[in-house]
């Protein structure tokens, strides 16, 4: 009778198994999305930096689709981001000049705003577009309820957490813990 021994599991070994496999594939994909190869290059690499920083690897069967998702997670991150810094800069722009930060309060305050939105990652979709009507556009909790299709008092509730968590993390930023995570 013979037994089959089985390797254990190397998650610093699967992640160079993905990197050497699938690096060129997921970089042409990207290219081919954001039309910039720099910008490509970037969130390939953030993806496998991604990879090697999981809490609790597991072996990964389908390759390709993994690395797809979390490349779109971060993409999609990134917009989110660059929509924020845009509705700050846009705010700013209306201020009148006396009012506006200086240069360094101002790069303060986007280090801020990205410290906010990698806190508010985490929240289900429905729960950031309510922080975000809310705290960005100026809407009511009535009128947000409306827009999303869901109750005032889920308005309340997806407000609380995103305050909450906001909280911890400026907590953390003040105590100068490190970032929260994507």
């Amino acid at each position: 009778m013979s037994f089959m021994r089985s390797t254990p599991f190397d998650p610093l070994e699967q992640a160079r198994q993905l990197y050497v496999g699938h690096h060129a594939w997921l970089l042409s994909r990207l290219q081919a999305r954001l039309r910039n190869r720099a910008e490509a290059q970037d969130l390939a690499s953030e993806t496998f930096v991604h990879v090697l920083a999981a809490r609790q690897p597991t072996r990964v069967e389908e390759p390709r689709a993994f690395l797809t998702t979390i490349a779109k997670r971060l993409l999609f991150t990134q917009w989110r981001r660059r929509e924020l810094e845009r509705a700050y800069l846009e705010a700013l722009a209306q201020c009148p000049q006396e009012l506006a930060p200086s240069p360094e309060d101002r790069a303060l305050l986007l280090e801020t705003l990205e410290y906010i939105a990698r806190a508010l990652d985490g929240l289900p979709l429905k729960a950031r577009q309510t922080f975000v009507m809310s705290q960005i556009e100026g809407l009511t909790y009535p009128l947000i309820a409306e827009r999303l299709g869901i109750s005032h008092s889920t308005v309340r509730r997806h407000m609380a957490e995103g305050f909450r968590r906001i909280a911890v993390a400026l907590a953390h930023q003040d105590a100068g813990l490190a970032r929260p995570g994507p």
